[in-house]
């Protein structure tokens, strides 16, 4: 059975750690709704700010 994946609200984005807003940016499936979009958005802005990815959090959330 293949677990959803819900996305996080804007609030939860904000308190985001560097891991999470990159699992976030990882495992999302593409924005559906203009709700959906606005937090992807948000995701991807802290997720540059923060720095992305680098190889030791690739590795963590199990991409090498």
């Amino acid at each position: 059975m293949i677990k959803r994946v819900t996305y996080p609200t804007l609030g939860e984005v904000e308190k985001a750690d560097r891991l999470l807003l990159c699992k976030w940016y990882r495992i999302l499936p593409s924005p559906e709704t203009e709700a959906q979009v606005e937090v992807m958005d948000r995701i991807v802005a802290r997720w540059r700010e923060a720095g992305g990815f680098t190889p030791q959090i690739s590795k963590a959330i199990g991409f090498q």
